[in-house]
């Protein structure tokens, strides 16, 4: 499993900051996904350097009308590349039930102050692109918070942008909530729309740790790379507080406890969705995940197995079972498990992985490549290769 279906497997996703028609030509595109990216994101930046840079937009190009204006030809040029992206990653968007696999196309920048504006522009570019796997690009300015009520309530799934701060959060999600009101109010169906918000945690990080450096003392040194993850926490809580987005705030706060290896208190955040609805896939998914760090694998296979019977299609659940059973010392087992994930387009890319994993363990390395080698470059099947051998020294001699 590489670093990016880890993050996949503890209920994070990875998503690329990058597009370009070059980029889904080549398949590269195709090989990030099959690593585990769950989504893609873009701005106009993005494609300005790939647009001016590139030689595979001089055709199109140049058999543009003369007359179009800037926009219009840009619009001409990158509509293509997003549905050619979102066909691209569809598998991914079908396998998690809609949780995964989108695209981003963000409104021109010049529209930031521009309620009217942006909600237009939304309205056309989702017409144009027609993939039901397109998240619209917003900014988060007052304007743009407008333009999210609205179009959330016409059914739009949105990637807010530009966020920095819980006042961004706590606006954005007011708005994202009134506007599903208005679907439902209208007979439209909320499940359908599955927005974004990203806050720029990074950017705080930056801030503040060149704050932490001046002060210098050890104890400014060791909250260096904090700060954006405890940004993240109380945004999430005090959606809580607030009751909006009540489910998607628990979520957060366990994930946020899986990566920080807190899976004790993950368990009570789980728990507590659980409580609430039996059946919630990612929930379940999640709980097993703690239990699997804490090591308490049977009760992580209980969980999963209980979820299979509620939901005996989802695949990510059936590929955390094969993992958990691989992690138990039970290769054999879980290989069984993964082996039936194997020829399903739509299962979670991990569960190729997993699968060699499981070879590996189990001594048949011919197996294992042949697995590997239709996601990964040779020197990182041989990686992993070597280190499966290093494993089977570890297992007990009944399990190799």
């Amino acid at each position: 499993m590489n670093p990016i279906q880890a993050a996949r497997a503890a209920g994070q996703q990875i998503w690329l900051d990058n597009l370009s028609r070059a980029l889904i030509s080549s398949g590269e595109l195709a090989r990030f996904i099959e690593m585990g990216v769950a989504g893609v994101t873009t701005n106009p930046a993005i494609f300005h350097k790939a647009i001016a840079e590139g030689q595979d937009y001089r055709p199109a190009l140049a058999a543009m009308d003369a007359s179009l204006g800037a926009e219009a030809r840009y619009e001409g040029l990158v509509i293509e590349d997003v549905q050619r992206a979102c066909d691209v990653i569809r598998p991914v968007f079908e396998a998690s039930q809609g949780d995964a696999g989108y695209v981003s196309l963000e409104v021109s920048p010049a529209l930031a102050d521009d309620e009217a504006g942006t909600v237009a522009a939304a309205r056309r570019l989702r017409a144009a692109v027609a993939r039901d796997n397109l998240l619209v690009k917003i900014p988060a300015t007052a304007a743009g918070v407008g333009a999210i009520e609205t179009l959330t309530g016409e059914g739009v799934s949105i990637n807010v942008t530009l966020m920095f701060s819980l006042a961004h959060v706590e606006a954005v999600a007011g708005a994202y909530q009134r506007g599903l009101e208005k679907l439902a109010a209208a007979g439209g169906d909320i499940a359908r729309v599955r927005s974004v918000a990203s806050v720029f945690l990074s950017r705080w990080d930056s801030l503040i740790d060149k704050q932490l450096d001046e002060i210098g003392t050890p104890e400014a040194l060791a909250l260096r790379g904090k700060a954006g993850v405890a940004l993240a926490r109380q945004a999430y809580q005090r959606l809580l507080a607030s009751r909006q987005e009540l489910r998607a705030a628990t979520l957060g706060l366990a994930r946020i406890d899986i990566r920080q290896r807190k899976p004790e208190s993950a368990i009570v955040h789980y728990e507590a969705l659980l409580a609430k609805e039996p059946g919630d896939t990612l929930a379940m998914a999640g709980l097993g995940v703690a239990y699997d760090l804490l090591g308490q694998h049977a009760r992580a296979q209980a969980v999963y197995r209980k979820g299979l019977e509620m939901h005996p299609a989802d695949l990510g659940l059936r590929n955390n079972l094969g993992l958990s059973l691989v992690l138990s010392n039970q290769p054999r087992a879980g290989a069984n498990v993964l082996l039936d994930l194997a020829d399903v387009p739509s299962a979670p890319p991990q569960s190729r992985q997993n699968l060699a994993l499981a070879y590996g363990l189990l001594g048949n390395d011919d197996a294992a490549e042949r697995v590997l080698t239709a996601d990964l470059p040779d020197s990182q099947v041989q990686d992993n290769l070597r280190f499966y051998r290093a494993m089977r020294q570890q297992l007990p001699s009944a399990v190799r």
